[in-house]
């Protein structure tokens, strides 16, 4: 009981995961079947669904802008602060920070991690480890995006008699910038605004929020 209590946050996220990935799932295969029968197709099943462009592009088209989000932020809050918000680190600590204030090398604790007490490659790869699986997630989930838009796109490209594309010119496509900007600017939008919000407003009790009776230009500090 106590592991469960100790990973309960993100086991509830995982499990809300799954349960809106399967709501999608139904959702979608409900909404294509009724299409294909409105233009004179045949339904398709549900496992067939599941492997299908048209799950696939709906899953990591949503995939791609999250992990974007947080390639961005974790970026940026290394260089740009945010007086008052919880969201940004202290006005006087823009940039890499020393080795003393990262605990890092010889000013790594005896509990710290084994690359983080190491020298050269090892630490600077552990250093930077977070951003560099974001990025990486994000440019994979965006490359899955692109081949199941394109293998969508060209199936309706089929469906209407039209020609369809092969995948280096779909990425000149309006319809894979479409797909990608209108999740980008959902995106920057709500970053942006929970960066501005946690100067005024507050949450008891959650460390996403500063302390109730913290003052609105307190930076950095969490309830």
């Amino acid at each position: 009981m106590r592991r469960l209590r100790d990973n309960s946050l993100s086991l509830a996220f995982l499990l809300l995961f799954l349960a809106a990935l399967f709501g999608q799932s139904l959702a979608g295969l409900r909404d294509l079947n009724e299409e294909q029968l409105a233009h004179g197709g045949e339904a398709i099943s549900y496992g067939r669904y599941l492997v299908s462009s048209d799950f696939g592009v709906a899953v990591l088209e949503n995939w791609q802008s999250e992990y974007l989000q947080f390639f961005l932020f974790i970026f940026a809050t290394i260089w740009f602060v945010q007086r008052g918000s919880n969201e940004s680190k202290r006005t006087d600590k823009i940039g890499w920070e020393s080795d003393e204030e990262q605990q890092v090398g010889e000013f790594a604790r005896p509990d710290s991690p084994r690359w983080a007490k190491a020298a050269g490659w090892r630490r600077h790869l552990y250093s930077n480890s977070l951003l560099l699986v974001m990025g990486l997630i994000f440019l994979g989930s965006w490359f899955g995006q692109s081949v199941t838009g394109w293998r969508t796109y060209n199936a309706d490209q089929r469906a209407h008699q039209e020609p369809t594309v092969s995948w280096a010119p779909y990425l000149t496509r309006p319809d894979f910038w479409e797909r990608s900007f209108q999740n980008w600017q959902s995106e920057f939008l709500a970053i942006g605004t929970m960066a501005a919000f946690t100067i005024y407003l507050r949450q008891r009790g959650s460390p996403e929020s500063k302390p109730v009776g913290a003052p609105n230009d307190e930076t950095a500090s969490s309830g």
